[in-house]
């Protein structure tokens, strides 16, 4: 019953049953293949949605209201808000690790004689520290000047940087 022309067929039809499985699985692959590949980087089509015009609408209307902010902050809350900055940074115009803020309001950037500053603000001397340049340093120092010596993450609320700014203005 179980002679050599049985095993062979047996054997026969499990390899061409495994070879018609790989087959048809590389052929689906072809026809229906959904990510990478030589096509899987490029989109069909693009929708506008609007969303890089509100982007910069929106920033300038920040930097309008931040103003409006700065105004109506209150600068003992931006006191103890300067608590956190107090660690590097000095108002009795001494630097510490970083250098002394006070009169920083309007005051030419990386003018502070003696402290060594990074390359990049010190290349950014011939600009002010505004109130909307302190908010989007403040908010992300590294980002606002990459290379930046602070270490600092950045205030995420707009009212604590409007506060601290808001009493750095007491400073000047």
């Amino acid at each position: 019953m179980f002679d050599t022309m049985t095993l062979t067929k047996v054997v026969g039809s499990l390899c061409g049953a495994l070879l018609i499985f790989l087959l048809g699985g590389w052929a689906g692959e072809l026809l229906f293949h959904v990510g990478g590949g030589h096509y899987g980087d490029q989109q069909a089509y693009l929708i506008d949605t609007g969303e890089e015009e509100a982007a910069e609408e929106t920033a300038e209307e920040d930097q309008i209201d931040f103003l409006a902010m700065v105004a109506a902050a209150d600068a003992g809350k931006g006191e103890r808000v300067f608590g956190k900055c107090a660690a590097c940074h000095r108002l009795d115009g001494s630097d510490g690790t970083g250098p002394h803020l006070n009169g920083i309001v309007g005051k030419a950037k990386a003018a502070s004689d003696g402290y060594a500053y990074s390359s990049t603000l010190a290349d950014m001397s011939d600009d002010v520290w505004s109130e909307d340049n302190l908010n989007l340093f403040l908010e992300n120092p590294k980002g606002y000047a990459p290379g930046t010596k602070m270490a600092f993450a950045g205030l995420k609320k707009a009212t604590e940087r409007a506060d601290l700014v808001a009493y750095l203005q007491t400073t000047n």
